[in-house]
């Protein structure tokens, strides 16, 4: 039997996995079984926590299709949380995923100690591309950014599934789609298509993070710190200092939170 714990980040949710102490081969076909919403578990993706020789753990992240991908923000702040659980370091954290090294601070505990407000450390952005459509950046994962109106109106699923696939981001195993709604000078609203996922999230960290950096450029904003507005709930994300289109000090926050812990027989996958 395998142990594992269920946490969610405005939505976005994971398996998580304690690999310093069980036994658990990663194969695509078993995470995406595990994550498949009718037949396993059900999540958008799956960490494992490793122990890590240069920090406190490391965080390895899959995605929902079963692919080992890149960083993910929601999924940051949840094995954060996680960790604490586990009884690995204090309120402040570092760990290391796949893009380097994070800091991540929990900034309050629910009285329970379920739930939690996490700052995550994101890494720094050192360009963004402007293109005829929108934006191009990474963020720890890659994201094309797109600014639209009535984004309740818009077909999330098929314009962003089109667009992950378009030809230009091919040389990177394509990439999410972050469609944005300015609502004011410090607040925006965001509706993401994650690869991997194949679909619709209710919430994407490194998204949020790509879309408040396309929007400072878009609208040539002095603001430093906004509030994202996502299907699941409320995110916010601030940054140190801007030069040109190079960011740092880049910080996300937002919930997290432990669903909860379970066992499943892995020889059903």
């Amino acid at each position: 039997m395998l142990n594992f714990s269920k946490y969610q980040g405005a939505g976005n949710d994971f398996v998580l996995i304690d690999a310093r102490h069980e036994s658990f081969d990663p194969g695509r076909e078993r995470v995406a079984a595990l994550c498949d919403r009718h037949r396993g578990v059900g999540a958008d993706g799956l960490m494992m926590l490793e122990a890590d020789s240069v920090s406190e753990f490391r965080m390895r992240y899959f995605n929902a299709d079963g692919g080992e991908s890149t960083m993910c923000g929601n999924g940051g702040r949840c094995i954060a949380l996680f960790a604490h659980h586990l009884g690995i370091g204090g309120l402040h954290k570092e760990f290391r995923g796949v893009d380097g090294l994070h800091t991540a601070d929990l900034l309050s505990l629910e009285a329970d100690g379920a739930g939690a407000i996490v700052a995550l450390g994101m890494v720094d952005v050192s360009r963004v591309e402007r293109l005829e459509t929108g934006y191009f950046l990474n963020t720890g994962s890659p994201h094309y950014v797109e600014f639209v109106q009535n984004l309740d109106q818009l077909d999330v699923r098929t314009r962003g599934a089109r667009i992950r696939h378009d030809r230009r981001f091919e040389a990177g195993g394509g990439t999410n789609v972050d469609f944005v709604e300015w609502v004011s000078d410090g607040h925006i609203r965001v509706r993401t298509f994650e690869r991997g996922v194949e679909d619709e999230t209710l919430a994407c960290g490194t998204g949020v993070t790509a879309s408040v950096l396309a929007a400072v450029l878009h609208a040539d904003s002095r603001q430093t710190q906004f509030r994202i507005d996502v299907p699941g709930g409320t995110l916010g994300v601030r940054f140190a200092v801007r030069d040109g289109d190079r960011f740092s000090g880049i910080v996300l926050t937002g919930p997290a939170r432990k669903v909860f812990d379970g066992k499943i027989d892995v020889n059903f996958l």
